[in-house]
């Protein structure tokens, strides 16, 4: 499972990213988590199966979504509190829920 994180410029998405990557580790799951901006979403999103965007970032979602559901990619705006979630296990289990009722081409 390839997740991106995304948010405005990239430094709170890479605390997320390295958080949730440390929780699918101990949990045995074989993710990978890497940080990205809104900027670089374009490129970025190609190399992802689901995308968290950070809060901050709301207003930006349809338009996320959209670019998403053109390439299959599942999206997650994340909780408010998603930064104090500081073992990530919160935000996995996020992305667990996601992938579990999404359909094949939908977006959450």
């Amino acid at each position: 499972m390839r997740i991106l994180v995304v948010c405005g410029a990239g430094a709170s998405s890479t605390f997320v990213a390295q958080r949730v990557r440390r929780a699918a580790h101990e949990c045995g799951l074989d993710h990978t988590a890497s940080a990205s901006t809104a900027r670089s979403l374009p490129i970025d999103i190609d190399s992802a199966d689901i995308v968290l965007v950070g809060p901050h970032l709301a207003a930006e979602i349809d338009r996320i979504r959209d670019a998403a559901a053109a390439r299959s990619v599942a999206v997650v705006l994340l909780p408010d509190d998603v930064f104090a979630d500081v073992t990530g296990t919160r935000t996995l289990a996020l992305v667990e829920e996601a992938l579990r009722v999404r359909q094949p081409a939908d977006t959450i």
